[in-house]
């Protein structure tokens, strides 16, 4: 079982403004937990025992919530100082602290919720047993996405992630992937987004996927967010 993970909570929440203003996203609650700490209480429940969380935009206010919080957890902060580092340099920045076993890129904007342990206890066991797994991300299809805006992201057959059939592409990406260090390794850049190294395992055959039965609650605009706090 897996047992390290990175919380990606650097980002600015432009369209969560104005709540996001004075308030980073990961700290906007959802019934009686933040973003954050129902996805720090998933990641527990699940086994894990140390995660890296990257901040940046309001990152004191992250870093006060975490000092003045418990949880059964060893949690380092990460601070992108300078500047953002985006979804891919974030983890690049972070990955020398971790511990060289493949580990959890988890997405605090997505509700978590109980159904979704068996989910991950799954993925964990695939990623393992699939020798050529290097990257495995958990999708759902479009059809259950509170936000019907959302978008397909990508196809998906016989757990292989593909973009073909561009224009009818049914499955979101949930904010969920194990990962193995080494699709890192040759990364040049320090800011860059994770979808390049996505793009780079799709053309090899290389990335791979679980689909979620989960009804998928993502807080992805402040119209969004002001539905789903109804729900709670």
């Amino acid at each position: 079982m897996i047992k390290e993970a990175m919380i990606l909570a650097a980002g600015f929440g432009k369209r969560l403004y104005p709540l996001t203003k004075d308030y980073p996203k990961p700290l906007l609650k959802i019934g009686k937990e933040t973003l954050l700490s129902n996805t720090l209480k998933f990641l527990e429940k699940h086994g894990v025992k140390k995660v890296f969380i990257n901040v940046h935009y309001l990152s004191e206010k992250i870093i006060d919530y975490i000092n003045n919080s418990k949880f059964n957890l060893s949690i380092n902060i990460v601070k992108e100082e300078e500047k953002i580092l985006d979804t891919g340099g974030g983890v690049l920045n972070t990955i020398k602290y971790f511990s060289g076993e493949p580990f959890i890129i988890i997405n605090p904007d997505t509700v978590w919720n109980l159904n979704y342990l068996n989910i991950l206890k799954e993925m964990d066991k695939f990623f393992y047993e699939n020798k050529k797994n290097k990257c495995l991300l958990l999708l759902v299809n479009k059809e259950k996405s509170f936000d019907r805006d959302l978008k397909g992201d990508f196809n998906l057959h016989n757990n292989l992630i593909t973009k073909k059939e561009v224009e009818s592409l049914k499955y979101i990406y949930t904010g969920l992937q194990i990962v193995s260090p080494e699709i890192f390794l040759n990364q040049k850049k320090k800011i860059f987004s994770i979808n390049k190294i996505w793009e780079s395992l799709i053309q090899n055959d290389e990335l791979y996927g679980i689909e979620s039965t989960c009804d998928f609650l993502h807080v992805s605009t402040l119209n969004i967010y002001k539905k789903l706090i109804k729900k709670f």
